[in-house]
Formats: C-alpha cells, sequence, structure tokens
C-alpha cells in the first residue's frame, strides 16, 4: 500500500436484509453489534448517538477516531443500512463481517466507494 493509498477516505456502505425484524428495533443490541464491528476492525470509539423512532426503526451512529460508522433500520423491510467512512488503518472487511454475523444477515450488498482528501 502506498503512502497516499494508506491515507485515502474511505466509505463502505452495507445493505443488509436480515432474517428476523425484531433484531432492528434492539437499539441496545444494535449498540453492541456497531460497538463489536468497530473493535473486530481496530476503529477507536470516541463517543456515539442512537435515536428509536415510533416505529421502532433505530438510527444510530459511533463517532470514530478514524470518522463514523452508522446505522438506519427499517424493520418493516427487514432492512439495515451500515456505513463505515473510514480513514487510516480500519479493516472494513472485519467491521462489516461482525455486524452481519451479529445481525443475522440473509443477504446483503456492500458498496465501496474512495472519498477524497484535500
Amino acid at each position: 500500500m502506498t503512502e497516499r493509498e494508506h491515507h485515502t477516505m474511505r466509505l463502505h456502505a452495507l445493505d443488509a436484509w436480515v432474517r428476523r425484524a425484531a433484531v432492528l428495533t434492539d437499539a441496545d443490541g444494535l449498540k453492541e453489534t456497531l460497538r463489536a464491528g468497530a473493535a473486530a476492525g481496530g476503529a477507536t470509539v470516541l463517543g456515539e448517538h442512537f435515536c428509536v423512532f415510533p416505529n421502532d426503526a433505530v438510527t444510530g451512529v459511533l463517532v470514530l477516531a478514524q470518522s463514523h460508522l452508522s446505522i438506519h433500520t427499517w424493520p418493516e423491510l427487514s432492512l439495515a443500512n451500515v456505513d463505515l467512512l473510514s480513514y487510516g488503518e480500519v479493516r472494513a472487511d472485519e467491521v462489516m463481517r461482525v455486524i452481519c454475523e451479529r445481525l443475522d444477515v440473509d443477504h446483503a450488498d456492500l458498496t465501496y466507494i474512495p472519498r477524497a482528501v484535500a
């Protein structure tokens, strides 16, 4: 990896359809899932904020030293959207693997987008 590649901002966007929609309404469980994913990928968590909506959907974000990890759930669709924006040596594949495992994902689509850093 070149010095420039090492310092590239990357967005990993995961669309994950789960087997059990109830996992998407458990805010405490989702916090633990994101924290476990961040730890597995070597990210440093600096803070967090989670909101539960009237339909029990959850939006949450972990503020990372390397940027952020967020989740938005759609229980009525059995869908979670997870975004990891990272800079540096975060192992995104491990972050997403742990999240998919803990959410008991049936199938998923992962998109990788390099982002510009001035």
